[in-house]
């Protein structure tokens, strides 16, 4: 659907007839300005304006429920300091053997009869290695996607034939986070660089698989940060098909262990300037709800989120249970979507 200026609201900054922007309506020239502009919006407008893209879009009725399983936990020589499966801090998760190709299927059978649609599969590597372990994990998607679920993988780095592999055994999405702005990052994460996660998700474009990437917000970054990092993920041409966005869980050992929790309400907000900058995109409501209550997570969910990760774990992060989604879901006037026919 075309997402005019009437219904997105006037431009908070000046917008030159030379803008850009899709068929669709999404835009690819965001500045910094523009974003951080929505993002300080009065609340209420901003949860408006992003109320009515979300409606127009996507009906504003529906979530997804994904499940993420990590196939492979803890031993990650990334040194990403909001992780516990970092080999480089002494945390509660340690190294543990990758699961076998039948444990995983188990696992996507009861997600898929608990109501989930998509089903994520995560590994703490640096980046995809040729071999043995791989070639499980194409077994993984080949089995999730007879399932009939959507498939998802999250695993690092990787090739660009590699990104080809993975298409041709059905993946359906690749989970690479931008995880903050480019001028933040260093701050964060000192074992890669910025532009090695813009070449992977390259690759996966290349490929034909859809690109998932968001980010954390909650880990010191200022809020130019994260308008930063959100105009970057829009200037992929085409935009990233789904756009998670966690706050960061605090994890013992970390070195952002004794970080302030996030405002609640600034999670909100990034839920709405991402509807708005994204209107395509499943946006994500990922890690971090175990400190949202009830209320803040349904105004993400009225502002534009329209997936949410199902089950008591994401990886190994805690996450709230069936029955307290059920009950948002349920509360919130919503329902779980549909699986797409096959």
């Amino acid at each position: 659907m075309q997402i005019t200026a009437e219904t997105r609201g006037p431009s908070p900054a000046p917008r030159e007839a030379t803008k850009a922007a899709t068929r669709d309506g999404a835009r690819h020239d965001w500045t910094v300005a523009e974003v951080q502009a929505l993002y300080e919006l009065p609340f209420f407008e901003l949860l408006d304006r992003a109320r009515i893209v979300h409606r127009a879009v996507h009906g504003g009725d529906a979530v997804q429920l994904c499940t993420l399983l990590s196939v492979k936990t803890g031993g990650c020589p990334e040194d990403c300091a909001y992780c516990p499966q970092s080999s480089h801090y002494e945390t509660e998760v340690g190294a543990e053997k990758m699961l076998d190709v039948p444990a995983v299927l188990d696992a996507a059978k009861r997600a898929r009869e608990a109501g989930s649609t998509r089903f994520c599969m995560g590994a703490a590597w640096r980046e995809v290695k040729e071999g043995p372990a791989f070639d499980k994990v194409l077994d993984m998607v080949r089995g999730v996607k007879g399932l009939g679920l959507e498939a998802c993988c999250t695993l690092g780095m990787l090739t660009e034939g590699q990104a080809t592999r993975l298409a041709e055994a059905g993946l359906d999405a690749y989970n690479h986070n931008l995880d903050t702005s480019r001028q933040n990052y260093k701050s964060i994460i000192t074992t890669r660089v910025f532009d090695e996660r813009l070449a992977t998700l390259r690759n996966v474009r290349k490929a034909g698989i859809t690109v998932c990437s968001g980010g954390i917000i909650g880990m010191g970054e200022t809020i130019t940060d994260r308008c930063a990092m959100l105009v970057e993920l829009a200037q992929l041409t085409p935009h990233p098909e789904s756009v998670p966005i966690n706050a960061l869980v605090r994890a013992e050992g970390t070195p952002l262990a004794a970080l302030p929790p996030l405002d609640p309400m600034e999670f909100v907000r990034m839920i709405a300037v991402t509807r708005l900058v994204f209107p395509d995109a499943m946006v994500r409501l990922s890690a971090g709800r175990t400190e949202l209550s009830r209320e803040a997570q349904m105004l993400c969910l009225y502002a534009g989120a329209n997936s949410i990760f199902y089950g008591d774990r994401l990886l190994t992060t805690p996450n709230p249970g069936p029955d307290a989604d059920d009950s948002l879901i349920r509360d919130a006037g919503l329902t779980a979507m549909a699986p797409a026919p096959r």
